[in-house]
């Protein structure tokens, strides 16, 4: 079985290489060639020795993606991808052109198993784990597109379909090769981690001593509405990731981003904002409203306008720091899991 190069940082393909006899300074330059130029054919690779190229084709791949689906919202901001890897497994990807920069929004998973009400990642269950390189391809994928239009990537969420912490040396190896000067050299600081509360994970990354914006899907601003709408809270109880998250805060001093799903008549009356307040009150914290996407196999609406406003109104009363969530891409479903389902409703392969 051939190995996979993409995804390996260059003293790991330098390792690879040197069994067959190539010097480890290719390994840069085959580096280059995957990650920069976007090329996974080893004969193209024109300053590497026919005898290496032929070495490289016969006993290794270099894989990233195939486009099976995009969407483009009507003012041009957002495009939501469905990527396909060597197995025909495929998840969404999106690109959000904010005014800050080309923000890539990417899946650590296929499919999820979280479970959580609002959310059509869940719908199908989890698949697999997706590796390092593969979290990768679909940025670099991205990419290369902007590229072509004189632009880059500026940051990087992890808020697709997936739960990081629970694929996190995968995840880790992510972000560690985006920081990588000959991959994106991307700042760690304009990376986002978005969890639904995996305690040990939290802890687990503390530890790294990474700047990444630590982001908690909260959601519900008790116990049990919480764990109605998000079954992870049945094991890592509110209270637990609170606790887990004022840890993340301390050691890294950096503000910790609460997303709080604002769903009809179920969680965005005043006095759940109230108590959401009294939660985060004296915190470095901030809250994003996220004014829900429907999801029509659950039943889920949207409030009104005026309760999202009067729901921030009454965090900001309190102090909190909190911002809505600038709807993007709601014209092409750009929530998590609606362009995967779609395409699984249409009875493709269940792989995808």
């Amino acid at each position: 079985m051939k190995r996979d190069l993409y995804g390996l940082f260059i003293p790991e393909i330098a390792v690879a290489i040197a069994e067959y006899g190539i010097e480890s300074y290719r390994a840069r330059q085959i580096a280059e060639w995957m990650y920069q130029r976007g090329v996974a054919d080893f004969s193209t690779m024109t300053n590497l020795p026919l005898q290496h190229r032929q070495q490289l084709a016969a006993h290794f791949n270099s894989t990233g993606v195939t486009v099976q689906g995009q969407q483009e919202s009507a003012d041009g901001k957002t495009t939501k991808y469905l990527l396909a890897f060597a197995d025909g497994a495929a998840v969404e990807t999106v690109l959000m052109r904010q005014a800050y920069g080309n923000s890539i929004c990417v899946s650590t998973q296929v499919g999820c198993a979280m479970g959580c009400l609002f959310c059509a990642s869940t719908l199908g269950g989890i698949v697999r784990d997706l590796t390092g390189g593969e979290i990768l391809a679909q940025v670099l994928y991205i990419q290369h597109q902007l590229a072509q239009q004189g632009q880059k990537v500026n940051s990087i969420v992890l808020m697709g379909a997936g739960e990081p912490l629970l694929n996190y040396d995968n995840v880790l190896r992510f972000i560690r090769l985006c920081h990588e000067k000959y991959i994106l050299n991307l700042s760690y600081r304009n990376f986002t981690l978005s969890t639904s509360g995996i305690v040990p994970g939290i802890d687990r990354l503390c530890k790294e001593d990474l700047p990444l914006t630590l982001a908690i899907s909260l959601h519900a601003p008790d116990n049990t509405l919480r764990s109605k709408l998000m079954p992870i809270n049945n094991k890592y109880s509110l209270d637990e990731v609170m606790r887990a998250a004022d840890r993340y805060a301390s050691h890294s001093g950096r503000r910790v981003t609460y997303e709080y799903t604002l769903i009809d008549r179920v969680n965005d009356s005043v006095e759940q904002a109230r108590q959401l307040g009294m939660l985060l009150k004296g915190k470095l914290a901030n809250v994003n409203l996220i004014p829900v996407n429907a999801v029509p196999e659950r039943g889920l609406l949207r409030p009104a306008k005026e309760r999202v406003n009067s729901f921030e109104k009454a965090l900001l009363s309190m102090g909190i720091n909190v911002t809505v969530r600038r709807e993007m891409g709601a014209d092409i479903q750009a929530a998590c899991g609606q362009l995967r389902q779609q395409v699984l409703e249409k009875n493709e392969p269940a792989r995808l």
